[in-house]
């Protein structure tokens, strides 16, 4: 028979932090914006796509810089480069090399490098303002939408609706097309990108707001929610203390890959001509020019293959940060 086993004194009394010490370090809790980082760290494509997206914004930012250093001002002909009897760049591959890295566009001579670093600001710049347009007026007509119901609702899905049935493209085409040269305070290319800031932006938040809207009805829902109101919750508590924190990171994630979408449709407007004016550097106005010097594939490579970098970055990044955020995806 053996001894019943001794619990008493010092074992009996350890505390578990002295029991557990060298078990390895102490268990902390993890945030949601935690968790997502370290999903998103495995995901080495998401990773390899928020590089380029960061590269291209330095390019945008320092862009002057840039072309100082390694390309001439894009405005400035260059007749010295050019083939006078064939109006083709004279040396090979389109006049690439060391000065000319990417060699320099028929009849004028311009630097090709340089214009599409110059028109990179435009595009990205573009792009980020119009989708924060569409971000905020699309969180704000999702939230009330599907927060307080009934007709509201009901109102604000309908306006969705006939936003998601408009002609986008054509509008465009008409209401730039016909834009006088000044207004509101604006003139010449700065009205221009306003104009198709605000037309991209503000036909764009349905996409956005049924997204938030749907989020939201499934928010309203929860125990948090019911706890606030139990309490005597104002509605614009709830809203903004409740619902909105809890909101974030779909905005974020579905931002992210409005970006590209409105960088496209910039790019085909500055493509069909109502755009950016010529000779303001744009990637579509490039691409425009290029469609007459089809025998040159360099001079629609470039413009198109920064379009395409640009695009698939920002999906890529993206599709990494939807895959993050969303528990079910893991």
């Amino acid at each position: 028979m053996t001894a019943p086993l001794d619990v008493s004194g010092s074992a009996a009394e350890a505390h578990p932090e002295s029991v557990l010490k060298g078990a390895g370090k102490a268990i902390q809790g993890r945030s949601l914006t935690r968790i997502a980082w370290m999903r998103l760290r495995r995901d080495k494509v998401a990773l390899g796509g928020g590089v380029v997206v960061l590269l291209l914004i330095l390019v945008a930012i320092f862009s002057t810089p840039i072309i100082s250093l390694f390309g001439h001002p894009p405005l400035e002909f260059h007749q010295d480069q050019i083939d006078p009897n064939t109006l083709l760049p004279a040396g090979d591959f389109g006049g690439m090399g060391s000065e000319y890295l990417l060699g320099v566009e028929p009849v004028n001579g311009r630097d090709i490098f340089s214009r599409i670093v110059a028109g990179a600001w435009i595009s990205l710049l573009i792009g980020f303002l119009a989708t924060m347009v569409s971000v905020i007026i699309g969180t704000v007509m999702g939230v009330v939408a599907g927060y307080f119901g009934g007709w509201v609702d009901q109102v604000i899905g309908r306006i969705m609706d006939v936003f998601l049935a408009f002609p986008l493209l054509v509008f465009a085409i008409a209401l730039v097309g016909v834009m006088p040269n000044e207004g509101f305070g604006l003139q010449g290319d700065g009205l221009r990108i306003a104009m198709l800031i605000f037309i991209i932006g503000f036909f764009s938040w349905p996409s956005i707001g049924r997204i938030v809207r749907g989020q939201t009805l499934s928010l309203r829902e929860r125990e948090f929610v019911d706890a606030a109101r139990s309490l005597g919750a104002r509605h614009g508590y709830i809203l903004f203390r409740e619902v909105l924190p809890n909101l974030i990171a779909p905005i974020l994630v579905y931002a992210t890959l409005l970006i590209p979408t409105n960088i496209l449709f910039e790019a085909a407007l500055s493509f069909l001509g109502v755009g950016i004016n010529p000779p303001t550097p744009t990637w579509g106005g490039m691409l425009s020019e290029a469609v007459r010097f089809y025998t040159l594939p360099h001079f629609v490579l470039f413009p198109g293959l920064a379009i395409f970098i640009t695009v698939l970055a920002f999906n890529l990044f993206g599709d990494g940060l939807r895959d993050a955020f969303d528990p079910r995806a893991h």
